[in-house]
Order: C-alpha cells, then structure tokens, then sequence
C-alpha cells in the first residue's frame, strides 16, 4: 500500500479578521465559537453539570476576591494576534475602564480556569489549549474535571507548555499564584453529588 504526505498550507485568521467576521455575520452572534491559534474553534455545548461548575466558582471567587480582581465568565480574552478565547473564568487585574476598549490580555491576567464534563474536550484543554495559554505566558491555568472530581494545575509556562501539572482530588484545597491567603476547597467549584 502507498501513501503519500501532503502537506498543507493553513490560512489561519487573526483576532481583527475574526472580530470583522462576527460584525458582518458571517458568524452568528448565536453560534459558540472561539479564535485558538488563527482558527476557529467549535465549543461544547453548555450543560447542566457545566453551568452549575462555572456558576458555583464564579460566585466562590467572586465573593472571595471582592475587589482585588476582575473576574470574567465565559467572555474573550487575547492572548496575541492569532488567539481569542473564551475561557470558563477568567480572574483578571481590575481595569480603570473595565475593559470597556480591550478583552484581557496576558500580562492582565491572574487566573484562569476551563470546566470539563467530556473527554475529549478533557483532552484538548490539557494539551491544546494548555500549549497556547502556557505559550501566552499565563503563569496559572486550572482544568476542572466535573466528571471525575479531579482539578488538574498547570503553572511554570515555557513556549514548549507548561513544566509543572499536579492534580487534586475532590477533597483537595489550592491558592491561586496570585491570591496565596485565598484558600479554595476544590468541592466548592464542583456541582454538588445527589
């Protein structure tokens, strides 16, 4: 059997062709996408497990920082020309304009944290996703596993991804680099078991 490799040549699209895209409705408004790496990205659809994680960690650490940081849901943060993501929870430097005139970028931000109820997307957040974050310079990524229970930490970033990744189970409690007198017990950002 032959095979031959072909190899392509990617047009990959930066942040402003994406933004110009969703302006003249090419993507709809409607529609979950993302911008990783100069392409666009299809997101998982939100679930119930999914929604009841951010909500339960947006509202923990919302009211545990108060007003030391700026904490994001689900909204854009640039990373550099070619990547816009919207992670699950960004905690992020308070910003005088409140990032009425940019999304976050790197050097702005503290935290951030993607939730995960499928393996796959699992999967893609701790290698993919880890890779552009680490890339970016975001020195605390947090992976949240809902379906095992299990809070997956990234720090150290190099161009390569990151050089230190530690799991906690459910009973464990982490401080973010940021924030180390903030002690957050890792069942407080999982939905809660019947």
């Amino acid at each position: 059997m032959q095979t031959r490799e072909t190899t392509f040549n990617l047009r990959l699209w930066t942040v402003d062709e994406y933004h110009r895209m969703a302006a003249s409705g090419i993507l709809d408004e409607d529609e979950r996408v993302e911008l990783l790496e100069g392409k666009i990205i299809w997101m998982s659809a939100k679930g119930t497990a999914h929604r009841s994680a951010v909500v339960r960690t947006d509202y923990f650490l919302k009211d545990a920082l108060r007003n030391r940081a700026w904490l994001s849901s689900q909204e854009p943060i640039t990373l550099n020309q070619y990547s816009e993501p919207e992670p699950d929870i960004s905690v992020v430097k308070i910003d005088p304009l409140d990032y009425a005139d940019h999304h976050p970028r790197p050097k702005e931000i503290y935290l951030i944290i993607e939730i995960e109820v499928a393996d796959s997307s699992l999967k893609f957040d701790r290698e993919i996703k880890s890779k552009s974050y680490a890339q970016a310079g975001i020195r605390d990524y947090w992976v949240l596993d809902v379906v095992n229970r299990q809070l997956y930490v990234l720090r150290e970033p190099t161009d390569e991804g990151y050089q230190q990744e530690f799991i906690l189970d459910e009973n464990g409690i982490i401080s973010p680099l940021e924030f180390p007198d903030l002690q957050i017990p890792v069942p407080q950002m999982l939905p809660p078991i019947k």
